[in-house]
């Protein structure tokens, strides 16, 4: 079965449509508006890697699916992992052949880079760099401060997220949690983790400005200019 041939324009729409169910009151932090900047992101990254964009295409639209029942469940099991189970049966159900639904299960269930599930494929590597991507800069700040006051947390800040960092245990869904200890336990690391050149020197400009962000953070509560 040829790839060009068997994904059609008209066969992304009926998954992105299919795909959107499972975002029905979502929340903001990994809402549809998630999987649309990191599908954009991720083309235009996979443009550059002379990746398949039509299996990135796929892969970033459904990469997600799972997430809103893991955020319910306060992430007893891995979105990833549920997401690429949902994802396999919706190709299937549209004829999609194995090696093709291997290929595209592959980039959702590796987009966390957990346990053994390592990106293997160019096409994998370019949506882990993706979805990573959106988690920093100021967009991601924006999501974490969004999901610290979703999941638990009042806090703006607490004054404590250095401090909490340093045991490098993880707070979500916790009192403790702030958007600025996500920075500190996680967000400032990401861009060590980048798998594609491409990946890398995006991550540089977000790193910049994210760090640029909580630097101007930090002065304004110490009410500094």
């Amino acid at each position: 079965m040829d790839n060009e041939l068997r994904i059609t324009k008209e066969l992304i729409r009926q998954i992105e449509k299919e795909a959107k169910k499972y975002f029905i009151g979502a929340s903001g932090c990994h809402d549809w508006s998630h999987v649309e900047r990191v599908k954009l992101l991720a083309l235009n990254m996979g443009r550059k890697e002379k990746a398949d964009l039509k299996i990135i295409e796929l892969a970033a639209i459904l990469h997600d699916i799972g997430r809103k029942d893991e955020m319910k469940k306060r992430g007893l099991f891995c979105h990833a992992e549920m997401g690429a189970g949902k994802a396999k049966k919706i190709l299937r159900k549209h004829g999609f052949n194995k090696k093709l639904r291997d290929d595209i299960v592959h980039c959702i269930k590796t987009h966390r880079f957990r346990k053994n599930n390592i990106p293997k494929t160019i096409e994998a590597k370019v949506l882990f760099d993706a979805d990573k991507l959106d988690a920093i800069g100021v967009v991601g700040l924006s999501r974490a401060f969004l999901f610290a006051g979703g999941s638990g947390s009042n806090n703006i800040y607490t004054g404590n997220e250095k401090k909490l960092a340093k045991s490098g245990k993880d707070y979500l869904f916790t009192k403790e949690d702030s958007a600025i200890l996500e920075y500190e336990l996680k967000l400032k690391y990401i861009k060590n983790g980048m798998l594609t050149e491409t990946g890398r020197k995006v991550a540089k400009n977000r790193h910049s400005q994210m760090k640029k962000f909580v630097e101007i953070f930090w002065d304004e509560v110490k009410g500094k200019k």
